[in-house]
């Protein structure tokens, strides 16, 4: 090889390597790292509130879609804004994460303060038109609360109150152990709720009350399906940015003639509360 096309070939690797780390530092979310904040100076908020969305091989593009779409309708919605409005002059900080296995996991969008109807619908924008970065691979709830929790030290907020959302329609089936995980996060003053989407497994929200949620107030709502999905997120997040106790506000009433209360109607939207103490209840 000539001197000349060593020199190529080295000015061709330095090349690679600039991309590469300049690469590592854009701000639409990276696996394990985190992403630069937006806020470079974020302060005091009333809720940190980290979305975890299913993204493994049991959600197909459709259903992904049908997560992302309900996100951003809730986002827009006057419930929620009225929520949002409620929590006064801190307002809440949002951020994004898609899971699947016990490797992948992602931030697709960074921390995002939200504290009106302006910003609502900028959020709500960026949902709609966030791809998705993680296709396929098995359910590691563990690996994703393990990530959701390294966000909260990422952040440039500080909740009064911070809470992992995290929706999903199957059981763990590799990686950290979700108890140990969720054990950890109550432990630092995180709550942990789950939305169990029922189209595969019609006890999994049994799994979740188990395994999954945990911290003050915890609870689970559950979707028959991901066409379900946008009416029990809208739900859920006014219940989470209000911080109102499940107990106390309206009921999710059963499908007439059904029995009474979530655990008799597996596929309804009900929600179950966990006790002061974090808890599950009894029976599961």
């Amino acid at each position: 090889m000539t001197r000349c096309a060593k020199r190529k070939l080295a000015a061709l690797a330095l090349a690679l390597a600039t991309a590469v780390a300049v690469g590592a530092l854009l701000p639409w979310g990276v696996p394990w790292g985190g992403s630069p904040s937006r806020a470079a100076e974020g302060g005091a908020v009333d809720l940190e509130l980290l979305l975890a969305v299913d993204t493994s091989s049991s959600v197909s593009a459709e259903e992904f879609d049908l997560q992302m779409r309900g996100l951003s309708e809730a986002f827009r919605h006057p419930a929620v804004l009225a929520a949002i409005e409620a929590v006064g002059d801190l307002g809440i900080a949002v951020a994004l994460i898609q899971w699947s296995d016990a490797r992948n996991q992602f931030v697709a969008i960074d921390w995002t303060e939200v504290r009106d109807e302006a910003s609502a619908t900028a959020l709500a924008d960026e949902i709609d038109s966030s791809p998705r970065f993680l296709i396929g691979g098995g359910t590691a709830i563990g690996g994703a609360l393990e990530f959701a929790l390294r966000q909260f030290e990422l952040s440039p907020f500080a909740g009064l109150r911070k809470v992992i959302d995290l929706s999903g329609d199957g059981r763990t089936n590799q990686g950290a152990d979700p108890a140990e995980q969720r054990d950890l996060a109550v432990e630092r003053g995180v709550t942990i709720n789950g939305l169990a989407i029922l189209n595969e497994d019609v006890y999994v929200d049994r799994y979740y009350r188990v395994n999954v949620i945990g911290g003050t107030g915890a609870f689970v709502m559950t979707a028959a399906d991901y066409e379900a999905f946008a009416d029990a997120i809208l739900q859920k997040l006014v219940k989470e940015i209000a911080g109102v106790p499940v107990a106390a506000a309206p009921p999710d009433l059963p499908p007439a003639g059904s029995p009474a209360g979530p655990e008799a109607d597996p596929a309804g939207s009900g929600a179950a509360q966990l006790g002061a103490a974090g808890a599950p209840p009894a029976g599961f």
